[in-house]
């Protein structure tokens, strides 16, 4: 298989952003890419997207297409190089969140995670349980078992190593919200308890704010200065039962 893939984590999102190559031609794509932005100062840098820049320029790969310049439906296929991708709608966890099949591999997004940390919190707006348990069931547990899944966060219970690779086998036997014998009733209702204990992330309210502008900072004002707004006693409050997060969202 002419698949390769090269992945960066980023400590202070738990994110894992993902090269992926056809080594034939050496068409690349990046997934899952982080704008830092230190929340207490309200200052932004590129130190994780210039080292995937580095990376990509050692290695000689093309990156084609520009930021957010094309809409996929469900099942729509397209190109890296001569690799065929695969869309799929994984929704729940959001309702606009899609994964990505190349051949034997999946890249999950924010919708399942290490067979220790579970699956991804459906508190956001539009999340919903059911359509994650429908969405992970259907769309990655029933692929071949031996089928490998790049996660895009990872957590760390109790010490270990951070993870980002696994296997559809591995879910299946050992996730601990979603493995085989497990309901849909069962996991709404897991998943629903789980959500009340969770604190909200350091991170939604800025990130939402650039995310639904396809990555770009709300217009300036008029002293030329972008803001992004907190709203004061708009949302309810949550308990702080899981502590510092300083990823896009805590959700074991």
């Amino acid at each position: 298989m002419n698949l390769s893939v090269e992945t960066f984590f980023d400590r202070e999102t738990s994110t894992a952003t993902h090269v992926v190559w056809d080594k034939k031609t050496r068409h690349s794509a990046v997934i899952d890419s982080v704008r830092d932005f230190d929340p207490k100062s309200g200052c932004r840098s590129t130190a994780s997207a210039d080292a995937i820049i580095d990376f990509i320029g050692a290695q000689d790969l093309a990156v084609d297409g520009s930021q957010f310049d094309q809409l996929f439906e469900d099942g729509a296929v397209f190109h890296i190089g001569e690799l065929e991708v695969k869309v799929i709608h994984t929704p729940g966890h959001t309702p606009a969140c899609v994964s990505y099949l190349i051949n034997d591999t999946a890249f999950v997004g924010d919708t399942l995670f290490m067979p220790d940390y579970g699956t991804a919190r459906c508190d956001f707006p539009g999340g919903d349980a059911r359509h994650l348990y429908r969405s992970i069931q259907k769309k990655f547990l029933s692929l071949a078992m031996d089928t490998r899944l790049f996660m895009c966060h990872d957590y760390t219970p109790d010490g270990r190593g951070y993870a980002w690779q696994t296997t559809v086998a591995a879910e299946r036997a050992e996730n601990i919200h979603i493995h085989d014998g497990i309901r849909e009733d069962d996991f709404v209702q897991l998943r629903t308890e789980r959500e009340q204990a969770l604190d909200m992330p350091v991170l939604i309210l800025p990130s939402v704010q650039v995310n639904m502008r396809a990555g770009h900072l709300p217009p300036p004002e008029n002293n030329g200065i972008h803001y992004l707004k907190i709203p004061v006693d708009a949302l309810e409050q949550t308990n702080n039962a899981s502590g510092n997060d300083h990823g896009k969202h805590k959700s074991k």
